[in-house]
């Protein structure tokens, strides 16, 4: 099989929790759910319902992917190491998780200028922790879900199952 030209999304640099460079090409013909996560916020839960997601969804295409985030009232403090342990550990994490990254502001990663900026189907700045992207098997940027809705709600699944057909 032929493989598709990856798209601008799936071309920007990443790097792994463990500090590997990767990008989201590593995951091509998966739908992806990108998030921004923190181990000190009122949020901090939604863990347990992102591995949920991914454990419900994962053999059919479905890869959520965790980036670390201090940017929001300093809640991702950690080190990676610190962020690994204690993602595994509370929560049970086994989706990929990445490097910490800025969402926001002028340190911002280019994966986020990406999902968030002009060019954006879904443009505005995140608001905090916990924002989720969801990315089709395609490397498009199809749908977006503000911090407080969590990763079990009806419009986040009906939008993946859409996205894996």
């Amino acid at each position: 099989m032929a493989h598709a030209e990856p798209t601008d999304l799936q071309k920007i640099e990443l790097k792994d929790i463990e500090g590997k460079k990767t990008s989201l090409q590593a995951y091509e013909g998966k739908v992806v759910l990108v998030v921004n996560v923190a181990s000190k916020c009122g949020l901090t839960p939604q863990y347990s319902a992102l591995e949920a997601l991914y454990q419900k969804y994962k053999d059919k295409g479905l890869v959520v992917i965790g980036f670390p985030c201090n940017d929001f009232g300093g809640q991702e403090p950690g080190t990676l190491e610190e962020i690994k342990e204690f993602c595994s550990t509370k929560y049970q994490v086994t989706f990929p998780m990445m490097d910490k990254l800025h969402v926001k502001g002028d340190e911002q990663h280019p994966l986020y200028t990406a999902l968030t900026g002009k060019d954006s189907p879904f443009p505005g700045v995140v608001k905090w922790n916990f924002g989720k992207f969801l990315i089709s098997k395609d490397g498009k940027l199809v749908a977006r879900f503000g911090p407080r809705t969590t990763p079990n709600d009806a419009k986040v699944t009906e939008a993946v199952e859409k996205a894996l057909k």
